[in-house]
Order: C-alpha cells, then sequence, then structure tokens
C-alpha cells in the first residue's frame, strides 16, 4: 500500500499534535498551566481564587503528586502552584519554571481557606475548568475545554480577550483522524522519511528512558518497576513492563522530570514507548527500526483513543500498551496479520481495566497492560489468535478497535459515574 501524500502529512502532524512535553500528571499541570495564566491576565497574585472543575479532573488530581512541589498533590495546591511560579508560555511544562520559595507560599495559602475556594463544575465536557480571581478591584478569568491546554476564553474585569468556540467531543483536533487504520499506520512507518520524525520521536526516547531510569533508581509509589524486577527477571518481556512501569512509579510520585504524553497522557506516552525502546535496546536493533515501530506503537495508541476521549473510565494504559505490542511486533519484522493479530489478542484479554484517577497504582496498570501485549504478541507470533465471535473479538482488527472504543465511550459512562460518586464524596 502506497501512503498518500495527504495521508502521509496527516499522521506527521497527528504525532506532532499528540507527542508533546509535559511536567508532571497532565491534569495538576493543566491545572498549574491554569494558575499561571490567570496571574498574567490578571498581572498580579490574586487574593483569592475560586476553582471550579469537571469531576473526572477531580478524580486525575486528588491523589497524585505534583512535580516541584516537594510532596505536595491536590487541586488547590496544583493551581497556587501555578500562580506563584509557573509560566504558561511552557504549556504542559509550566511547573518546571516553579522555584522553591514557590513551594512555602503555597504551603501558607493552604493555612488560609478563605482564599480559595473550589467548586464541582456541571458541564458535559469531562475535561472542563474555570478558574476566577481577584485582587482589589480587578479581577480574571482563564477557561480551559476538552484539551489539557486548550483556552477557550481569557476575562479581565469583565473584558471577554479571548473567546473559542466549544469543541466538544475529544477537543480541537486539527488534524484529521479518519485515514488511521492499522493497515494505513504500518505503511507508513514503512514508507516514512526519518528526518520528517526523528525530532519528533527522539524526545520521547530521551525523555521516557530518562524517568524509567529514575523510578528504578529512586523510591517513588509502591515502587512496582523496582518490585518487577526483584522479583520476576530479566527476560526482555519483564524489562519492558518493569522499566514502563518505573517510569509511572516516577511520574505518578511527583518526580520533576518531563514525559513526552500520548492522548493528553503521560502514562500513555510512557507506555506506548517504553516497551519499544527496552526491545529495540536489549536485541540490539538498528535506531531506524526504533524510530518505524515508535510511529507504529503510537499511531495504533492515537487511533484506539479517537473517539474514547481525553479522560474517561476506560483506563488509556490498555490503548497504549496495546500500541506498543503493535510497535514491537512491527520492530521483530512481523506483517500485517501478525500486527493485527497482537492488538486484537490484547484487547480480547484486558480491555476492561477501569480508570479511577492518577495515582501510585497507574504503575501496576501499566504492568498488567504490558504483560498482556506482550502475551498477545507471543501468541500471535505463534500463529495464535482469538477468533471472532470469542467475546468482543471481531472479524477485523478495524472492528475490534470499533467496538471497545464503543464500550469505552458509551458502554462505561455509567461506570464512569458511580467510580466518580464513590472517589469524591
Amino acid at each position: 500500500m502506497r501512503v498518500e501524500e495527504r495521508v502521509y502529512k496527516n499522521f506527521l502532524a497527528i504525532l506532532k499534535e499528540e507527542l508533546v512535553l509535559a511536567v508532571g500528571c497532565t491534569e495538576p499541570a493543566c491545572l498549574a498551566l491554569a494558575g499561571a495564566r490567570l496571574r498574567e491576565v490578571l498581572g498580579r497574585v490574586p487574593q483569592r481564587i475560586t476553582i471550579k472543575l469537571s469531576a473526572n479532573l477531580i478524580k486525575n488530581t486528588k491523589s497524585v503528586l505534583i512535580p516541584y512541589s516537594n510532596g505536595l498533590k491536590g487541586m488547590r495546591e496544583a493551581v497556587w502552584l501555578g500562580i506563584f511560579g509557573g509560566e504558561s508560555r511552557l504549556g504542559l511544562a509550566a511547573l518546571s519554571a516553579v522555584p522553591p520559595e514557590a513551594v512555602e507560599r503555597v504551603k501558607a495559602v493552604m493555612d488560609l481557606p478563605e482564599r480559595t475556594k473550589v467548586e464541582l463544575l456541571d458541564s458535559p465536557a469531562k475535561l472542563h475548568l474555570i478558574v476566577e480571581g481577584s485582587c482589589g478591584a480587578d479581577c480574571a478569568l482563564v477557561e480551559i475545554r476538552d484539551a489539557h491546554s486548550n483556552f477557550v476564553r481569557l476575562e479581565r474585569n469583565g473584558e471577554v480577550l479571548l473567546a473559542q468556540a466549544e469543541c466538544g467531543g475529544d477537543g480541537p483536533a486539527p488534524t484529521d483522524r479518519s485515514s488511521l487504520s492499522v493497515q494505513a499506520i504500518v505503511a507508513f512507518a514503512d514508507q516514512v522519511n526519518l528526518e520528517d520524525v526523528e525530532p519528533i520521536l527522539r524526545p520521547q526516547i530521551e525523555h521516557n528512558s530518562a524517568i524509567a531510569q529514575a523510578g528504578l533508581a529512586g523510591k517513588y509509589g509502591a515502587g512496582v518497576g523496582r518490585s518487577l524486577l526483584e522479583h520476576c527477571g530479566e527476560s526482555v518481556g519483564n524489562l519492558a513492563r518493569a522499566q514502563a512501569a518505573a517510569a509511572s512509579d516516577a511520574r505518578m510520585g511527583g518526580a520533576d522530570l518531563p514525559v513526552v504524553i500520548n492522548s493528553g497522557s503521560g502514562n500513555q506516552g510512557i507506555a506506548a514507548s517504553i516497551p519499544v525502546i527496552v526491545y529495540a535496546r536489549h536485541l540490539g536493533l538498528p535506531e531506524e527500526r526504533l524510530l518505524r515501530a515508535l510511529c507504529v506503537s503510537n499511531l495504533v495508541a492515537i487511533h484506539q483513543k479517537t473517539g474514547i476521549g481525553r479522560l474517561s473510565a476506560y483506563c488509556g494504559a490498555v490503548s497504549a500498551a496495546c500500541g506498543a505490542g503493535a510497535g514491537i511486533a512491527y520492530l521483530l519484522g512481523g506483517n500485517l496479520e501478525q500486527i493485527s493479530t497482537t492488538i486484537t489478542n490484547t484487547l480480547a484479554n484486558v480491555a476492561g481495566i477501569i480508570c479511577d484517577g492518577a495515582k501510585a497504582s497507574c504503575a501496576a496498570k501499566i504492568a498488567s497492560s504490558v504483560d498482556a501485549a506482550v502475551l498477545a504478541l507471543n501468541l500471535s507470533f505463534q500463529a495464535t489468535a482469538f477468533p471472532p465471535g470469542d467475546g468482543i473479538v471481531q472479524s477485523s482488527v478495524e472492528e475490534t478497535i470499533d467496538v471497545v472504543r464503543d464500550i469505552a465511550a458509551q458502554g462505561m459512562r455509567q461506570t464512569d459515574l458511580t467510580v466518580l460518586k464513590h472517589m469524591i464524596r
């Protein structure tokens, strides 16, 4: 299959759009970004703020540690940290500009509860945030919706400085996703000029590998990655899940290191890339092969998440690790059928893992998902596939992906509400 120029440019644009740098879990990073922008719009540090946020943002900020904060966590803390030291020009890496003294200022504000009000935002958008602030006679408002750095409204003293139409669905998508398919992704990986993708993928290799090593060397979260290495040996499959889990240990544990994300999530960026990198390094495969395999893993992960949304009850580690399995299959010289079967076998196994917020146990979910992807890969290379009609498995990989999307986006709506009910009561 020859990739048309239109599709080629489209896939490059998707990779550039989705594979961006973020510091800390993307939901607290989103809140910190909003805090930084609020201070900039207001022109000074506010005396009081009101944070209005959707339930899914609460779910993903209540339990995860914030980088550059000396162990702080929480939605109030994230916004104030952005106010005192964040830089909105850095996007989701806004926290990387925070000076040490800002942490003490945040702690002082936490002792003055009257300065911060938090409200649940009743919105059809799962990712929706409004932060209002005032100082003396001046007031300002910033609003983010649908995507973590997508400002849709800025106001100062009632004057509208920015107003964008609401996007709905999965947020602003300047790139068309309709051309994505497993067949087209593999063809793109075969034919892409590496000079076009290396500037996008090289930061993912370097940053995500660095945080994986930090997770193995330090004590973060439950230490899932370290435990896997200690108890489960050094097979390449275990190294892949251990390093991916370790990267999540560090990220969820507040490590001051950036990650290249996928589909709005650092954990998904980790799960889609680290297993592929580990296999390539362990087997001594050429860098060209790794770059092409990362095209497969990242685009397959994005393909699955299209239509599900940034935040849902469906654990994104599954789609990301499934993408990694496809990337490893490509890395090992697998054909289209073997790559497709790896995807199907993974989804037939672990498609039902729920998302109950960003926290230490995300590392364990990544480990489980990568384990399922490696099992799926091994079965595929033994010419074993779960047949159509076995549960959700359909007659083609695209139909199976569509079914999982429907389950995640529609079937798990009530699951999401039930999970949220128990998390925020």
